[in-house]
């Protein structure tokens, strides 16, 4: 079935496009989400009138990008991740982590648009990542994945429950004098 998109549509294209789909997928989903509406002489005038509009916003979408591409770029990430001695990671960064270093320095960015070099990182040292933005636009990113001291942040737990041990024995005797 031939119909023209109202709306964005992940997967399938942008507002305006004319796509041919399966019957079950406009009738089912794309129709009664309003998303978009059959291809017919009605609806193309419609567009037609529409175009600029469409464009003006695409255009938009565009700088917004591009914006984005250089702010993206210009910054350099840091991951902390807990790691061995030897700099192998207990864990790995995925690109959920990415997002996530991402997210808690201003981009909201969706992790299904992050693509790391191999599947995941598994090693402390410096990395690329792309990340598709609109259209063809990509923008390549930096980031370290550094090692979090995991022994001594043992060394301050033990010294902690050390100290909590100590804490209510020096207390106590005081609480009795009086």
């Amino acid at each position: 079935m031939k119909v023209i998109l109202n709306e964005d549509v992940k997967s399938l294209g942008e507002e305006g496009d004319v796509k041919n789909v399966a019957n079950g997928y406009a009738r089912n989903f794309l129709l009664p989400r309003n998303l978009a509406v059959p291809y017919n002489e009605t609806t193309v005038a419609y567009f037609e009138t529409k175009k600029a509009e469409i464009e003006a916003r695409k255009e938009s979408k565009r700088k917004e990008s591009a914006s984005l591409k250089e702010k993206l770029e210009a910054n350099t990430f840091e991951i902390v991740m807990p790691a061995g001695a030897n700099g192998k990671l207990y864990g790995a960064v995925t690109t959920h982590v990415v997002a996530e270093t991402l997210l808690k320095a201003g981009f909201d960015i969706e992790r299904k648009r992050i693509d790391l070099a191999g599947i995941a990182i598994k090693a402390v040292g410096t990395y690329k990542a792309t990340i598709k933005l609109y259209e063809a636009q990509v923008a390549e990113i930096h980031f370290n994945v550094v090692a979090q001291d995991v022994e001594s942040k043992a060394d301050t737990k033990v010294e902690k429950k050390a100290k909590a041990a100590e804490a209510p024995a020096e207390t106590a005797p005081a609480e009795s004098a009086e």
